[in-house]
């Protein structure tokens, strides 16, 4: 039986722990829940985190790097998902999930809001949109590799901000652009 599924925002810094906080209780349900936390999102006991990644898998900045850092095979397995199932380049707006190599969380989930790496995001960018639909939709209906559905394996998700580093969007686009995204995949009953 599945549990509850959780979503749990994450922000290192104010602006972003506030505009996740104006969306948040519009998208938790009888059947899921998002919450905001104040901190890494490696603070968050999750089974899967989000990287706000570039096209190419590329992990040398904002979070990535620190994911990097933190998981030493992540990059490569990312690089490896993007050459098997997307030709060296995955579209922003889909999603790849690779092994950490780590206990905890075992999981990551690259999703694109910028094509290169350090692209600053034009002002009017539906990227964390795209990126954060991807996210649901995988955690929704994908499978992981040699194995159960995503769902059956991440319960709890951790999601930084996407594109609200190095890619410039203002907090209260992506925190709206999240919310819609999450509202589209996981409709009010």
């Amino acid at each position: 039986m599945l549990r509850t599924p959780e979503l749990v925002l994450c922000a290192v810094d104010e602006p972003l722990a506030r505009a996740w906080e104006s969306v948040v209780d519009a998208l938790s349900r009888s059947d899921s829940a998002v919450r905001v936390h104040r901190g890494s999102v490696l603070d968050v006991l999750a089974h899967a985190v989000v990287s706000p990644a570039n096209s190419h898998g590329w992990m040398r900045g904002g979070i990535d790097a620190v994911y990097a850092r933190t998981f030493p095979e992540v990059e490569q397995n990312v690089r490896s998902a993007v050459l098997a199932y997307h030709g060296g380049e995955v579209p922003i707006g889909e999603a790849v999930v690779v092994p950490t190599g780590a206990p905890s969380p075992p999981w990551l989930i690259s999703a694109p809001t910028m094509r290169e790496p350090g692209e600053l995001l034009p002002a009017d960018t539906v990227h964390p949109y795209l990126a954060a639909r991807a996210v649901f939709l995988l955690w929704r209906d994908g499978r992981l590799e040699h194995g159960p559905g995503v769902r059956e394996a991440v319960d709890v998700i951790a999601m930084p901000g996407l594109g609200t580093g190095i890619g410039g969007v203002p907090p209260e686009a992506c925190a709206r652009q999240v919310a819609a995204a999450w509202r589209e995949v996981f409709p009010t009953p």
